[in-house]
């Protein structure tokens, strides 16, 4: 090798290696890390519609047969409520939307939101992101791109969704690998129109906090974090939630809580839980999601003015 070929080896290697490097900490800069939030803790109230499951004219799931229709109520109502109860927010879960969705109805939704001075705080979604590679997938992917289109012309800037549980024959890294790619695909789609998505520990590959945290960790995206449910952990609920709550986006309060092996809920501590979040100097929106066997019309109230 001639002195000029070891001089041009030894440059080009010198810029892959810069270049390798500075995309290196690019990729390192994109993964979730704790949030740091400037000044104090900010907690503002918000009420998912998921509260009154049973009440909603349009559902996706069968109707409750026991509630006459004269009780069911509307998206309209619901913000209606929400602002009469002392929300600041309301959480649109989108179960409850029609069954055909038109922009014009997204926007009259969304102006009634404003002029009833309640803003909407985000939308929840059901998918699965651990199904194997083909058209199932694909759609579950679509429908969530689909929610972010519909968010953004409501004008929220967050959207829950899930990662899914084991398929058959499937062990959990591989299940792992496949919710971190489509949460990617996901963000970067949600990112473009300035909406976060919120992985929520919701049970199956994200049941302990180890398991969400290295989730939302692994994706390349700084428009991922945590939609943190105070009741979905089950072995150390307040110890899992505070190790949570530095990466939450949104966070939802259960009036419960149950313990392993216990199957019988038992009152959440929300002075405790509340708390946590403050410690943790979150920012953002809590929702109440009623989930308890009394009725919510009355339970409703109580807990949004406990909190």
């Amino acid at each position: 090798m001639s002195p000029l070929q070891s001089r041009r080896n030894f440059l080009l290697s010198s810029a892959l290696a810069t270049t390798a490097v500075a995309f290196g900490s690019m990729v390192e800069s994109q993964a979730m890390e704790k949030l740091a939030r400037k000044g104090e803790p900010r907690l503002f109230l918000s009420l998912a519609a998921y509260s009154f499951r049973d009440y909603f004219k349009d559902s996706t799931s069968k109707p409750n047969p026991a509630i006459p229709e004269s009780k069911k109520i509307d998206l309209f109502d619901f913000i209606d409520y929400c602002g009469a109860n002392g929300c600041i927010g309301a959480e649109l879960t989108s179960y409850y939307f029609p069954k055909e969705i038109s922009n014009d109805f997204l926007l009259k939704l969304r102006r009634h939101a404003f002029l009833r001075g309640v803003p909407i705080s985000g939308s929840a979604v059901g998918n699965t992101f651990t199904l194997p590679k083909g058209e199932k997938r694909d759609k579950e992917i679509q429908h969530v791109k689909d929610w972010v289109d519909r968010c953004a012309l409501l004008g929220t800037s967050h959207i829950r969704v899930f990662a899914g549980s084991l398929q058959p024959g499937m062990d959990e890294e591989a299940a792992r690998k496949l919710a971190i790619e489509a949460l990617e695909e996901c963000c970067d789609y949600a990112g473009k129109h300035g909406i976060f998505l919120g992985l929520e520990n919701h049970g199956g590959i994200v049941a302990e906090p180890d398991q969400v945290l290295e989730i939302i960790r692994a994706v390349q995206s700084k428009w991922i974090g945590i939609n943190l449910d105070s009741g979905n952990f089950h072995t150390d609920p307040y110890g899992d939630f505070e190790k949570c709550a530095p990466y939450a986006v949104n966070v939802q309060i259960k009036e419960e809580i149950t313990v392993k092996p216990s199957k019988t809920p038992e009152k959440a501590d929300l002075v405790r839980v509340l708390d946590i979040l403050r410690k943790t100097n979150y920012q953002g929106f809590v929702a109440l999601e009623y989930e308890s066997k009394e009725d919510p019309w009355t339970a409703v109230p109580r807990l949004l003015k406990q909190l």
